[in-house]
């Protein structure tokens, strides 16, 4: 088994969540008492944010990285970033060390193209919404049509993530406002919706939904369990 180098904190609310689900599936697929090797290197999310919204993305690299070769040298065999928005800097993180990187939007993606999924909306912060690094690599590397919501929507979105979510806030109206956007992102043509947030998953679920929900935290954590057993669907 290959131990798995975590770079989490952003929230550690969603990292708590890739950790259950890495052990979870590592028992469920060997058994007995056994849980996954891992190292896990928490980030102070009240620093990362403050960079994110100040755009000083280059500092919040420098993180990324440090944290990215702490892992190498604690011997992680590989690197996930448990966390959307921070792949922005997924390509300088994996340049920086001498291990591989299992890309978030990698793996779900390619858990909707073997679904057959075409046009897809995607949910998140609104760095991962507005900007390029997300949505084009879903567009370029897997050929899905990817839509975002209208600009109040998107504000509703994030800002429920950042006040409510990341600090384990859960309130139904939140759930449901997020549930009247997908419900209008459907009507226009959304045949699935990627939770593009590795929070989003606390607040609603397939169950609340009546269109695929793809969640990334699950996918991504399920991924790296598999990369870590020599199994895997895609090539990092």
């Amino acid at each position: 088994m290959k131990t798995i180098g975590l770079i989490g904190g952003m929230s550690w609310e969603s990292s708590l969540l890739y950790y259950q689900i890495i052990n979870q599936t590592v028992n469920k697929k060997l058994g007995g008492l056994h849980s996954a090797i891992s190292l896990l290197y928490s980030v102070d999310f009240e620093e990362i944010k403050a960079l994110q919204y100040q755009g000083k993305w280059a500092e919040a690299t420098t993180i990324m990285m440090d944290a990215a070769q702490k892992l190498e040298s604690g011997g992680a065999d590989f690197i996930i970033i448990c966390t959307n928005t921070m792949h922005k800097m997924a390509k300088e993180v994996e340049e920086s060390v001498s291990i591989p990187l299992l890309h978030i939007a990698d793996a779900t993606a390619t858990k909707m193209v073997r679904d057959g999924m075409k046009k897809v909306a995607l949910l998140g912060t609104n760095f991962t919404m507005e900007q390029d690094f997300y949505k084009g690599r879903l567009t370029e590397k897997f050929g899905l049509d990817v839509m975002v919501p209208n600009e109040e929507d998107r504000r509703v979105i994030h800002d429920i993530i950042y006040q409510e979510l990341c600090l384990g806030i859960i309130r139904d109206e939140s759930r449901q406002a997020y549930l009247r956007i997908i419900d209008k992102l459907s009507r226009q043509g959304a045949e699935a919706v990627i939770l593009g947030c590795t929070e989003i998953t606390i607040l609603i679920s397939q169950e609340n939904c009546s269109i695929p929900l793809y969640d990334t935290t699950r996918l991504h954590a399920e991924a790296a369990v598999d990369y870590a057993l020599g199994v895997l669907y895609f090539t990092p």
